[in-house]
């Protein structure tokens, strides 16, 4: 499998600081055949931690950094091995953070569960903890599905990512899938190795989970971002994912940098600290 991640050791998050309240955001991509039962393949996922300062006041996200790992297979025998993965993740997640999201998060850890050739107890307990998540059991971590639990915020009709991005004025733009599909973009990966292909699909993946962290959080009142000029997701997966994928140098992207500032509006620039941070490595296990 092909993991990349801007965390020194994937497998080993860092320890949460004092004073620090951490949400960790988990996105799934899976091939959907429902013409047999339990017919959709997982093969793409990944989790992004937001560190937030534990304080009364609304954190301002613009200047808030992220870690994140991205799993992708490098052929579809691989699948077991990455559901496993996930599956270790979302244990990890669980146990070492405040806060769990996830959009339509029960169907991602339905397809895992179903995928799976073996039971698994972090999905089986993650999906049980979903379940009870309004009502939750002493002990539970605090879980955000931002398909049903944003709603407060919305006006809008539509719970799709995207549609509810826009309405709270996070630009998720996604140029990967101008012209093609998700399905077809994987399909050129597996039979083509076309290398690209599979960096934007990990692109698409990683802004799923990085915009369900950002609605989240505003979801659970704990972070905010400028509500005129609204937050460029794809300025902030920028700067957090920088040397991650050649997909992020391409012209297509960094246009999204700056075209999308409302009028009369600069661009800001990723914080130092972004900047500073260690540049994502990807390995093949």
């Amino acid at each position: 499998m092909i993991t990349v991640s801007n965390i020194g050791n994937p497998s080993l998050l860092p320890n949460k600081p004092a004073g620090v309240r951490r949400v960790a955001s988990i996105d799934l991509e899976w091939t959907k055949n429902y013409r047999i039962k339990n017919g959709n393949r997982p093969f793409c996922y990944s989790v992004v931690y937001l560190d937030l300062p534990d304080q009364d006041a609304l954190v301002d996200l613009e200047d808030v950094d992220f870690a994140f790992t991205s799993v992708y297979v490098e052929d579809p025998d691989e699948m077991q091995e990455l559901i496993k993965s996930a599956a270790e993740a979302v244990g990890q997640a669980t146990e070492q953070s405040d806060i769990l999201v996830g959009h339509q998060f029960c169907a991602d850890l339905g397809v895992l569960a179903n995928a799976s050739d073996t039971p698994n107890a972090a999905i089986d307990d993650a999906r049980a903890t979903w379940k009870r998540r309004r009502t939750p059991d002493p002990g539970d971590p605090v879980f955000v599905d931002t398909r049903y639990d944003a709603g407060h915020l919305l006006n809008g009709a539509s719970r799709r990512l995207v549609d509810v991005c826009e309405e709270l004025k996070l630009d998720v733009t996604q140029p990967e899938l101008r012209s093609t599909s998700m399905t077809a973009l994987h399909r050129k990966w597996l039979d083509r190795d076309d290398v690209e292909a599979r960096e934007r699909i990990s692109t698409l993946n990683v802004r799923h989970s990085l915009s369900t962290a950002y609605v989240a959080v505003h979801s659970a009142g704990l972070g905010r971002w400028d509500p005129v000029h609204g937050l460029n997701v794809n300025r902030k997966l920028a700067a957090g994912a920088d040397g991650a994928w050649q997909w992020l140098q391409s012209s297509t992207f960094t246009n999204l940098l700056e075209d999308s500032c409302p009028s009369g509006t600069a661009p800001s620039s990723p914080s130092k600290a972004s900047r500073q941070a260690g540049r994502p490595r990807s390995s093949t296990r």
